[in-house]
């Protein structure tokens, strides 16, 4: 049988893969956050304590846009807002008691949720730990990185770094629909929950609401 030590190491290796574009993205947030005037300690504290590129990206575009802290931070609260139905189906198998599975509950990151599934509502406790372990310290130190160097807005776009992060969320996702019938048909009705609810209403909440694709397919396997 695997031993636990295997699988963090197991868990550790798909972070390094997911540390990658974790990096470069942080990099371009740092950078971002500079011609927004964050300053150094900012940028780096959010990375740290929020951790989570989307949020932290919809909060400074907020702000750019002219919108106060209370609209920014109810920004990145819906887009963070998936991370309740993830929490939840990873909650079974978490260890200890309510701290200690609190504690274990902030590994929960998209790369890691997906790739720590075992398929039938469960999930590799260790493998989803290791792979999250690798990818903060990536977060963090591309954001100082970003800070510091603070790279020209266009370097970002010629080398394509912008699409770095989302290409392997679509990496994933393949990964998870290859598994599952359930997961087309779950993915498919967020796609066009999604299409259809940005016509109306802004991109995070257009995210939230395609999230019920999921909840709706946890409902009819039960």
């Amino acid at each position: 049988m695997t031993t636990l030590r295997q699988r963090y190491l197991s868990g550790a290796r798909v972070g390094l893969g997911l540390g990658v574009a974790t990096f470069v993205l942080g990099v371009t947030f740092g950078a971002y956050s500079q011609t927004l005037g964050w300053g150094i300690v900012a940028p780096i504290a959010a990375s740290i304590l929020i951790f989570s590129g989307s949020a932290q990206f919809a909060m400074a575009t907020a702000l750019a846009g002219g919108g106060n802290i209370a609209v920014a931070v109810g920004a990145a609260a819906l887009i963070n807002a998936r991370f309740l139905p993830m929490g939840v189906s990873v909650a079974g198998d978490l260890r200890g008691g309510r701290l200690r599975r609190a504690w274990e509950g902030q590994a929960v990151v998209d790369g890691s949720w997906v790739a720590a599934h075992l398929g039938g509502g469960r999930f590799d406790r260790e493998k989803l730990i290791g792979c999250t372990l690798v990818q903060l310290p990536a977060w963090v130190l591309g954001t100082v990185l970003g800070v510091l160097a603070a790279p020209p807005p266009d370097v970002v776009t010629r080398f394509g770094l912008d699409v770095v992060f989302p290409g392997f969320f679509l990496v994933l996702l393949i990964d998870e629909m290859r598994r599952s019938r359930e997961a087309v048909q779950a993915a498919a009705l967020a796609a066009c929950l999604a299409g259809i609810l940005v016509l109306f209403v802004p991109v995070g909440l257009a995210l939230i609401g395609a999230s019920a694709a999921a909840l709706l397919g946890l409902a009819v396997r039960r």
